[in-house]
């Protein structure tokens, strides 16, 4: 049975970006990055505003306000463009031109579901932030893993990763700290049905 990770990078407020920030809001050291290069194969989930978004990267397009990628990022975009990516769309046109990605109509819980009864190894989401909710709710989430970068982007944040979730209580499995300044936690959830007072007025 394959495993569900939701997988995010936040500012420490819980953006997932930032307007006029870089990736990995320039603040990637290099043991982070060795970790990086050290995960485990995974197949990636997305939905389809990530998909054009990082489809968009792999063929050159640079986020607004830089001239170019950085090797950091670059690297990046290149192993997510060599790794097995599914993409839950009902918007989107097959073929899909982003190398080695599986464009799925049907329900996304119901598909990830099924993928996690008949398949072996991870399952990953990358960014996707109604899809990491939705598949949460359902109950599918086995681990949560968070990489908090040290910045507060209180006026410029974008896309604000926690609203719209449902209270879930999080048992810390992992955490680390790399180059001194960026702190992973990682979690198993289980999601609440009420708080533990029992349901608000």
């Amino acid at each position: 049975m394959s495993e569900l990770l939701v997988d995010f990078i936040t500012s420490l407020d819980g953006y997932a970006s930032g307007e006029g920030w870089s990736g990995f809001w320039g603040l990637e050291g290099p043991e982070y990055l060795a970790w990086l290069g050290e995960q485990p194969e995974s197949t990636q989930l997305m939905g389809a505003n990530t998909y054009r978004l990082m489809s968009g990267f792999a063929a050159g397009e640079v986020p607004d306000g830089q001239d170019e990628f950085r090797p950091e990022e670059e690297a990046s975009v290149d192993e997510l463009t060599r790794a097995s990516k599914v993409v839950f769309s009902s918007s989107l046109e097959a073929p899909l031109t982003w190398a080695n990605c599986t464009l799925v109509r049907e329900d996304a819980v119901e598909a990830v579901r099924a993928m996690k009864s008949s398949g072996v190894g991870l399952l990953s989401t990358i960014g996707s932030l109604s899809l990491c909710r939705s598949l949460l709710r359902a109950g599918l989430v086995d681990r949560f893993r968070v990489v908090m970068f040290p910045v507060i982007t209180g006026a410029t944040g974008a896309e604000r990763i926690y609203d719209g979730y449902p209270d879930v209580a999080l048992e810390m499995v992992d955490h680390r700290t790399f180059d001194g300044r960026i702190q992973l936690v990682e979690y198993k959830p289980r999601v609440l049905e009420h708080p533990p007072l029992g349901v608000p007025a």
